[in-house]
C-alpha cells in the first residue's frame, strides 16, 4: 500500500508460514508473484537466489528473514538488483548486525527480541516514502507516520519504554556483534547435541540455513516418544517446547533473552531423557 499505490507486481520468496501469509495478503491489492518456494522440501531450506524467477520492474521483493515455525534463516542479504528488498524481521532483528542500506523496508513486531507485544518497528528507505494507496488506512501510512515523528496517535508508551531498556542493555553487552556471538554460541550447543545424538534427535533444516533463533527437532523414536519427551520436559520446567501445530515435534526458541545456561539445561535434559529411554 505504501510502495505500490497503483498495484503492479511484487515478487515473494516463500520459505515458511510467515512468508505464505505475506504473499496471500499482498494478493488482495496487487499481483503477487511466487518467485521461489521451498514448499517441496517442507520449508527446510532456502531456494538458491540463482533459481528465483524475479519479475522485471517488480515493485519489491519480499522475504521473511527468519521463519520461526520451520527454523530457517537467511544468512546473507539476497541480491535482487535495483528492486527494493522488503524483509519481515520480526523474529531475528536485534539478534545480529544488519546492513540496513541493502533493504528498502525492514519491518517486524517487537515481541521476540525487543519488547512486549503491541508495537512494530518499520525502517523505510526515505525515497520510498511519499506515495500511498488511496485506500491505505491512516495508521498504515508511512508518510503520515514519518511527518508526525511516529506520534500521529498516542504511542504504545510501555512497549517503547521497555524496548528502550533492552536497547541500553544490548549496548552495554557490547552491541549487536556481541549479541550475535552469544546467539551463535547458544545455537551451537543445541545443534551439536542434536547432531551428536546418533539420530535420537533430528533437526530437518538444511545446515546452511539453520536459524539461530528457533530450533525445531523430532525424536527418531516416533510420536509416542515425542509425547513422553514433551510431557517430562514440561514437568522439568521447560515451557512451550511443543512444535507448532502445523509441523509437530519439538521446537526450542532461543531468542536474545534466553541465557546460555538455559540452553545448556535443555541439552542436559535431552541427554538424560535419551539415556533413560
Amino acid at each position: 500500500m505504501n510502495i505500490a499505490p497503483e498495484g503492479g507486481v511484487a515478487d515473494f520468496i516463500l520459505t515458511g508460514a510467515w512468508g505464505k501469509k505475506a504473499y496471500a495478503e499482498a494478493g488482495k491489492y496487487m499481483t503477487a508473484n511466487l518467485a521461489a518456494s521451498s514448499k517441496d522440501s517442507n520449508f527446510s531450506t532456502i531456494p538458491d537466489v540463482s533459481d528465483w524467477k524475479l519479475t522485471k520492474d517488480a515493485k519489491f521483493v519480499h522475504i521473511c528473514s527468519n521463519e520461526t515455525i520451520g527454523g530457517v534463516e537467511f544468512k546473507e542479504v539476497p541480491d535482487v538488483g535495483d528492486v527494493p528488498l522488503v524483509a519481515d524481521m520480526s523474529s531475528n532483528y536485534l539478534s545480529k548486525p544488519i546492513d540496513v542500506e541493502k533493504y528498502g523496508i525492514i519491518y517486524g513486531g517487537v515481541q521476540k527480541n525487543i519488547g512486549p507485544a503491541g508495537m512494530a518497528i518499520v525502517i523505510v528507505r526515505e525515497d520510498l516514502i511519499g506515495e500511498t494507496h488511496p485506500l491505505c488506512p491512516t495508521m498504515f501510512d508511512y508518510k503520515l507516520m514519518a511527518d508526525n515523528d511516529s506520534m500521529y496517535n498516542t504511542p504504545p508508551c510501555w512497549t517503547m519504554y521497555t524496548s528502550g531498556l533492552v536497547f541500553k542493555k544490548l549496548i552495554k553487552m557490547g552491541g549487536l556483534e556481541a549479541v550475535e556471538k552469544m546467539n551463535e554460541e547458544k545455537a551451537k550447543i543445541l545443534y551439536d547435541a542434536i547432531d551428536g545424538s546418533d539420530g535420537y534427535y533430528v533437526n530437518p533444516v538444511d545446515k546452511k540455513y539453520r536459524s539461530l533463533m528457533n530450533v525445531p527437532f523430532t525424536l527418531g523414536g516416533g510420536e509416542d516418544l515425542e509425547k513422553k519427551f514433551l510431557k517430562e520436559a514440561a514437568a522439568a520446567g521447560f515451557e512451550s517446547l511443543k512444535g507448532h501445530r502445523s509441523v509437530g515435534g519439538a521446537r526450542a526458541s532461543i531468542y536474545n533473552a534466553m541465557p546460555k545456561e538455559g540452553v545448556q539445561a535443555l541439552v542436559d535434559f535431552m541427554a538424560d531423557f535419551k539415556a533413560a529411554n
